[in-house]
Protein backbone atom coordinates (compact mmCIF):
# COMPACT_ATOMS: atom_id res chain seq x y z
CA UNK A 1 0.00 0.00 0.00
CA UNK A 2 1.38 3.49 -0.95
CA UNK A 3 2.48 5.40 2.00
CA UNK A 4 0.33 8.73 3.29
CA UNK A 5 2.50 11.43 3.12
CA UNK A 6 1.97 13.40 6.56
CA UNK A 7 3.48 16.72 6.90
CA UNK A 8 4.41 18.21 10.47
CA UNK A 9 4.85 21.85 10.32
CA UNK A 10 6.97 23.10 13.15
CA UNK A 11 10.21 21.16 14.85
CA UNK A 12 9.92 22.06 18.75
CA UNK A 13 8.76 20.21 21.93
CA UNK A 14 5.02 19.20 20.20
CA UNK A 15 6.55 17.86 17.11
CA UNK A 16 9.68 15.81 19.32
CA UNK A 17 7.14 14.16 21.14
CA UNK A 18 4.74 13.40 18.61
CA UNK A 19 6.97 11.90 16.45
CA UNK A 20 8.62 9.86 19.74
CA UNK A 21 4.66 9.01 19.66
CA UNK A 22 4.39 8.00 15.83
CA UNK A 23 7.64 5.51 15.79
CA UNK A 24 6.23 3.66 18.91
CA UNK A 25 3.08 2.54 17.29
CA UNK A 26 5.08 1.51 13.89
CA UNK A 27 3.61 4.53 11.70
CA UNK A 28 4.63 2.26 8.15
CA UNK A 29 1.34 4.09 6.87
CA UNK A 30 3.09 7.45 6.81
CA UNK A 31 6.03 9.20 4.45
CA UNK A 32 7.04 11.74 7.09
CA UNK A 33 8.30 15.33 6.53
CA UNK A 34 8.90 17.78 9.20
CA UNK A 35 9.47 21.59 8.14
CA UNK A 36 11.11 23.69 11.23
CA UNK A 37 11.81 27.19 11.53
CA UNK A 38 15.26 27.29 13.35
CA UNK A 39 17.92 25.57 12.06
CA UNK A 40 18.90 21.78 13.01
CA UNK A 41 16.71 19.68 15.21
CA UNK A 42 14.23 19.76 17.77
CA UNK A 43 15.81 21.17 21.27
CA UNK A 44 14.26 21.63 24.83
CA UNK A 45 13.20 25.41 25.31
CA UNK A 46 12.49 24.64 29.02
CA UNK A 47 16.52 24.56 28.91
CA UNK A 48 16.92 27.96 27.81
CA UNK A 49 17.80 29.98 30.91
CA UNK A 50 20.33 27.09 32.07
CA UNK A 51 22.01 28.05 29.05
CA UNK A 52 21.67 32.03 29.26
CA UNK A 53 23.01 31.43 32.72
CA UNK A 54 25.44 28.85 31.58
CA UNK A 55 24.68 26.31 33.74
CA UNK A 56 24.61 24.00 30.00
CA UNK A 57 25.30 24.07 26.61
CA UNK A 58 23.84 23.72 23.16
CA UNK A 59 24.84 20.36 22.98
CA UNK A 60 23.25 19.18 26.57
CA UNK A 61 20.17 20.53 25.19
CA UNK A 62 19.12 18.74 21.88
CA UNK A 63 17.01 16.42 21.67
CA UNK A 64 17.13 14.99 18.15
CA UNK A 65 19.61 15.55 16.28
CA UNK A 66 19.53 15.82 12.51
CA UNK A 67 21.26 12.40 12.02
CA UNK A 68 17.81 11.06 13.85
CA UNK A 69 15.79 11.83 11.63
CA UNK A 70 17.23 10.36 8.94
CA UNK A 71 18.16 7.07 11.26
CA UNK A 72 14.36 7.37 11.43
CA UNK A 73 13.27 7.48 7.76
CA UNK A 74 12.07 11.33 8.57
CA UNK A 75 12.69 14.43 6.20
CA UNK A 76 13.93 17.23 7.66
CA UNK A 77 13.37 20.94 6.65
CA UNK A 78 14.85 23.61 8.91
CA UNK A 79 15.26 27.07 8.64
CA UNK A 80 12.89 26.79 6.31
CA UNK A 81 9.25 27.65 7.79
CA UNK A 82 6.09 26.84 5.94
CA UNK A 83 4.97 30.42 4.77
CA UNK A 84 1.71 29.07 3.58
CA UNK A 85 -1.32 26.31 3.64
CA UNK A 86 -2.78 25.68 -0.19
CA UNK A 87 -6.25 23.65 1.19
CA UNK A 88 -7.36 23.20 -1.98
CA UNK A 89 -4.52 22.04 -3.54
CA UNK A 90 -3.39 20.18 0.02
CA UNK A 91 0.07 21.52 -0.44
CA UNK A 92 2.14 23.59 1.77
CA UNK A 93 4.78 26.51 0.63
CA UNK A 94 7.66 26.71 2.62
CA UNK A 95 9.86 30.37 2.93
CA UNK A 96 12.51 28.95 0.11
CA UNK A 97 9.78 28.00 -2.38
CA UNK A 98 9.72 24.37 -1.51
CA UNK A 99 5.96 22.90 -2.67
CA UNK A 100 5.25 19.59 -0.71
CA UNK A 101 2.00 17.72 -1.06
CA UNK A 102 0.29 15.85 2.00
CA UNK A 103 -2.78 13.61 2.96
CA UNK A 104 -2.28 14.70 6.55
CA UNK A 105 -1.06 18.07 7.97
CA UNK A 106 -0.17 18.59 11.50
CA UNK A 107 0.29 22.08 12.93
CA UNK A 108 2.78 22.41 15.64
CA UNK A 109 3.55 26.11 15.45
CA UNK A 110 4.23 26.40 19.12
CA UNK A 111 4.03 30.20 20.20
CA UNK A 112 5.45 33.26 20.12
CA UNK A 113 5.91 36.05 22.31
CA UNK A 114 3.91 38.40 23.46
CA UNK A 115 4.15 42.20 23.09
CA UNK A 116 4.62 45.37 25.11
CA UNK A 117 2.62 48.51 23.94
CA UNK A 118 6.63 50.70 24.03
CA UNK A 119 7.52 52.85 21.57
CA UNK A 120 11.28 52.02 20.25
CA UNK A 121 11.27 48.18 20.51
CA UNK A 122 12.86 48.56 16.66
CA UNK A 123 16.17 49.37 18.27
CA UNK A 124 19.55 47.03 18.41
CA UNK A 125 19.94 45.25 21.76
CA UNK A 126 16.21 44.77 22.64
CA UNK A 127 15.24 40.78 22.55
CA UNK A 128 12.99 38.18 22.93
CA UNK A 129 13.48 35.27 24.98
CA UNK A 130 12.23 31.61 23.00
CA UNK A 131 14.77 30.62 21.10
CA UNK A 132 18.55 29.09 21.50
CA UNK A 133 19.16 31.70 18.80
CA UNK A 134 17.71 34.82 21.02
CA UNK A 135 20.19 33.24 23.91
CA UNK A 136 22.72 33.49 21.41
CA UNK A 137 22.16 37.30 20.71
CA UNK A 138 21.94 38.34 24.40
CA UNK A 139 25.00 36.43 25.40
CA UNK A 140 26.93 38.36 22.12
CA UNK A 141 25.17 41.93 23.26
CA UNK A 142 26.33 41.34 27.02
CA UNK A 143 29.42 41.15 26.48
CA UNK A 144 29.54 45.03 25.53
CA UNK A 145 26.98 46.28 28.49
CA UNK A 146 26.60 46.12 31.83
CA UNK A 147 23.13 47.11 32.68
CA UNK A 148 20.46 44.57 31.68
CA UNK A 149 16.93 45.22 31.53
CA UNK A 150 14.29 42.78 32.18
CA UNK A 151 10.04 43.23 31.46
CA UNK A 152 8.36 41.02 32.87
CA UNK A 153 8.03 39.10 36.67
CA UNK A 154 6.46 35.74 35.75
CA UNK A 155 8.57 33.05 35.45
CA UNK A 156 9.99 33.47 32.27
CA UNK A 157 11.17 36.79 33.32
CA UNK A 158 12.17 36.18 36.95
CA UNK A 159 14.61 33.26 35.01
CA UNK A 160 16.13 35.67 32.67
CA UNK A 161 16.23 37.90 35.39
CA UNK A 162 18.36 35.24 37.01
CA UNK A 163 20.39 33.90 34.40
CA UNK A 164 21.81 37.32 33.79
CA UNK A 165 22.52 38.02 37.25
CA UNK A 166 24.78 34.60 36.92
CA UNK A 167 26.45 36.37 34.17
CA UNK A 168 27.65 39.58 35.84
CA UNK A 169 25.30 41.99 34.44
CA UNK A 170 23.81 44.70 36.56
CA UNK A 171 19.75 43.42 36.14
CA UNK A 172 16.27 45.84 36.70
CA UNK A 173 13.75 43.51 36.05
CA UNK A 174 10.31 45.97 35.19
CA UNK A 175 6.68 44.24 36.15
CA UNK A 176 3.45 46.27 35.25
CA UNK A 177 1.74 44.23 38.74
CA UNK A 178 2.46 45.00 42.30
CA UNK A 179 4.14 41.19 42.94
CA UNK A 180 6.00 39.14 41.35
CA UNK A 181 4.20 36.17 39.50
CA UNK A 182 0.74 38.06 40.45
CA UNK A 183 -1.06 34.98 38.42
CA UNK A 184 0.33 31.87 40.26
CA UNK A 185 1.23 34.26 43.93
CA UNK A 186 -1.15 36.06 46.39
CA UNK A 187 1.07 39.58 47.66
CA UNK A 188 2.63 38.03 50.50
CA UNK A 189 3.62 35.01 48.36
CA UNK A 190 5.35 37.57 45.83
CA UNK A 191 6.82 39.55 48.50
CA UNK A 192 8.96 36.69 49.52
CA UNK A 193 9.83 35.64 46.60
CA UNK A 194 11.14 39.49 45.56
CA UNK A 195 13.04 39.61 49.13
CA UNK A 196 14.92 36.00 47.74
CA UNK A 197 15.84 37.40 44.70
CA UNK A 198 16.94 40.78 45.80
CA UNK A 199 19.73 38.64 47.59
CA UNK A 200 20.56 37.23 44.31
CA UNK A 201 21.53 41.15 43.01
CA UNK A 202 18.44 41.84 40.99
CA UNK A 203 16.70 45.20 41.88
CA UNK A 204 12.82 45.46 40.66
CA UNK A 205 10.47 48.14 39.69
CA UNK A 206 6.75 46.86 40.57
CA UNK A 207 3.81 48.42 39.60
CA UNK A 208 5.25 50.16 36.70
CA UNK A 209 5.87 49.91 32.64
CA UNK A 210 8.06 50.63 29.90
CA UNK A 211 6.82 53.65 28.48
CA UNK A 212 9.44 54.20 25.29
CA UNK A 213 12.84 52.72 25.00
CA UNK A 214 15.36 55.13 24.60
CA UNK A 215 18.83 55.24 22.44
CA UNK A 216 19.54 56.31 18.54
CA UNK A 217 19.98 52.96 16.55
CA UNK A 218 20.85 50.90 19.61
CA UNK A 219 19.03 51.16 23.18
CA UNK A 220 20.10 53.06 25.89
CA UNK A 221 17.96 53.40 28.91
CA UNK A 222 14.26 53.36 28.76
CA UNK A 223 11.04 55.71 30.39
CA UNK A 224 9.05 54.05 32.62
CA UNK A 225 5.12 55.44 32.86
CA UNK A 226 5.81 56.44 36.02
CA UNK A 227 8.37 59.19 34.62
CA UNK A 228 11.47 57.02 35.71
CA UNK A 229 14.60 56.73 33.31
CA UNK A 230 16.37 54.01 33.28
CA UNK A 231 20.02 52.63 31.90
CA UNK A 232 20.44 50.02 29.50
CA UNK A 233 22.71 48.43 27.27
CA UNK A 234 20.56 45.58 26.36
CA UNK A 235 16.45 44.45 27.55
CA UNK A 236 14.69 41.41 27.20
CA UNK A 237 11.26 41.05 27.06
CA UNK A 238 9.56 38.51 28.80
CA UNK A 239 5.86 38.84 29.01
CA UNK A 240 4.43 35.72 27.91
CA UNK A 241 3.59 33.60 25.08
CA UNK A 242 0.63 33.74 22.95
CA UNK A 243 -0.86 30.69 20.41
CA UNK A 244 1.18 30.94 16.99
CA UNK A 245 -1.87 30.33 14.76
CA UNK A 246 -1.33 33.14 11.83
CA UNK A 247 -0.31 29.78 9.49
CA UNK A 248 -3.54 28.59 10.21
CA UNK A 249 -5.67 31.77 10.18
CA UNK A 250 -4.27 32.73 6.77
CA UNK A 251 -5.23 29.43 5.63
CA UNK A 252 -8.79 30.53 6.24
CA UNK A 253 -9.42 28.17 9.34
CA UNK A 254 -11.07 29.13 12.47
CA UNK A 255 -8.70 30.93 14.99
CA UNK A 256 -9.52 33.05 18.25
CA UNK A 257 -6.86 32.68 20.32
CA UNK A 258 -5.34 29.76 18.46
CA UNK A 259 -6.81 27.33 16.08
CA UNK A 260 -9.58 25.65 17.04
CA UNK A 261 -9.57 22.17 17.43
CA UNK A 262 -12.23 19.15 18.25
CA UNK A 263 -11.18 16.41 21.26
CA UNK A 264 -9.50 14.50 18.94
CA UNK A 265 -7.12 17.55 18.25
CA UNK A 266 -8.67 17.70 14.70
CA UNK A 267 -9.26 21.51 13.10
CA UNK A 268 -12.51 21.94 10.62
CA UNK A 269 -10.44 20.97 7.66
CA UNK A 270 -10.58 17.24 8.41
CA UNK A 271 -7.07 16.17 7.19
CA UNK A 272 -5.33 19.30 9.28
CA UNK A 273 -4.82 18.46 12.62
CA UNK A 274 -3.05 20.50 15.61
CA UNK A 275 -1.11 20.18 19.05
CA UNK A 276 0.47 22.37 21.46
CA UNK A 277 1.02 26.29 22.15
CA UNK A 278 -0.70 26.87 18.77
CA UNK A 279 -3.97 25.45 19.71
CA UNK A 280 -7.25 26.28 21.42
CA UNK A 281 -9.84 23.48 23.04
CA UNK A 282 -13.14 24.82 24.10
CA UNK A 283 -11.99 27.78 25.19
CA UNK A 284 -8.55 26.66 26.45
CA UNK A 285 -4.96 27.19 24.87
CA UNK A 286 -1.86 25.34 26.44
CA UNK A 287 1.88 26.34 27.60
CA UNK A 288 2.42 23.58 29.83
CA UNK A 289 4.45 20.18 29.04
CA UNK A 290 1.89 17.49 30.48
CA UNK A 291 -1.04 18.53 28.71
CA UNK A 292 0.75 18.85 25.36
CA UNK A 293 2.67 15.34 26.16
CA UNK A 294 -1.41 13.72 26.57
CA UNK A 295 -1.80 15.67 23.21
CA UNK A 296 0.92 14.01 21.58
CA UNK A 297 -0.37 10.43 22.62
CA UNK A 298 -3.63 11.33 21.72
CA UNK A 299 -2.76 12.59 17.95
CA UNK A 300 -0.64 9.39 17.42
CA UNK A 301 -3.35 7.04 18.34
CA UNK A 302 -5.44 8.66 15.93
CA UNK A 303 -3.06 9.18 12.94
CA UNK A 304 -1.95 5.15 13.51
CA UNK A 305 -5.13 3.39 14.73
CA UNK A 306 -7.73 5.39 13.92
CA UNK A 307 -9.10 6.40 10.57
CA UNK A 308 -6.30 7.61 8.04
CA UNK A 309 -8.77 10.25 6.52
CA UNK A 310 -11.76 11.55 8.69
CA UNK A 311 -14.42 11.35 6.97
CA UNK A 312 -16.05 14.89 7.54
CA UNK A 313 -15.71 17.89 7.88
CA UNK A 314 -15.91 19.49 11.93
CA UNK A 315 -17.61 22.65 12.13
CA UNK A 316 -16.63 25.25 14.49
CA UNK A 317 -17.37 28.98 14.99
CA UNK A 318 -16.01 31.57 13.63
CA UNK A 319 -14.44 34.84 15.38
Amino acid sequence: MERQKLIIIGNGMATSRLLDELLRRDAARYDITVFGEEHGGAYNRIQLSPLLAGETDHAAIVLKSADWYRANGIRLHSGDPVVRIDRDARRVISQQGLHCDYDQLVLATGSRPARIPASNQHLDGIFDFRTTGDVDAILECAKAGREALVVGGGLLGLEAAHALARRGLDVTLVHRADWLMNRQLDPQAGELLRQALETRGIRFLLGDEIGAFEGADRIEGARLKSGRHLKADLAVIATGIAPNAGLARDAGLPCRQGLEVDDLLCSEDPRISALGECIEHRGRTFGLVAPIWEQARLLADRLVRGLATPIAPRRFRRS
